[in-house]
């Protein structure tokens, strides 16, 4: 039997961290699986578009990259606070606000990918690599991509909320 608060709170939206997860997780699979390892190995398929296999230590960006390890601690504590945080927060959001719920499912399931990456190869699989010339954009994947739409939904959420309690329609 299904619990109202579930039907009824932003908590119906979390099918859409699964999937990502799932979507991530596959494709980092499908990279490990099928490609060589490393920038001399990479794919072109736009002129500004590679796929290429590399490992990052750290966080966005190669952030504590070279830290030595602790940092992998660190940021799978923080993917765990982050999505039991916006977990709690659906859970208080009605369903029916579809682009804040739709914003924490897309984290979440972006923080779980990298989580799941660092605790069982202890870096995160990359292989986005986007570039112009020879000035390459730091290579990334399919959660770090669904962290940074969510956060800008959450952001045009805020937007759009402020907007309309200034109009007094809230």
């Amino acid at each position: 039997m299904t619990n109202s608060t579930e039907q009824t709170s932003g908590l119906r939206w979390l099918w859409l961290a699964l999937l990502v997860f799932v979507l991530d997780i596959g494709t980092k699979l499908l990279v490990m699986n099928t490609m060589q390892y490393g920038p001399a190995y990479s794919i072109e398929l736009l002129p500004f578009f590679n796929l290429t296999y590399v490992h990052n230590y750290g966080a966005a960006f190669s952030f504590l990259s070279d830290a030595g390890g602790w940092q992998r601690w660190m940021f799978s504590v923080i993917a765990l606070g982050v999505s039991g945080m916006l977990v709690y927060w659906m859970r208080q959001t009605p369903a029916t606000q579809r682009m804040v719920n739709v914003s924490y499912a897309l984290i979440i399931g972006g923080a779980l990918g990298n989580l799941f990456d660092r605790l069982v190869h202890g870096y995160v699989v990359d292989f986005l690599d986007f570039f112009w010339g020879t000035s390459h954009f730091p290579a990334f994947n399919l959660a770090d991509s669904a962290i940074c739409v969510g956060a800008a939904l959450m952001l045009l959420d805020s937007f759009r909320s402020d907007s309309r309690q200034e109009k007094g329609t809230e």
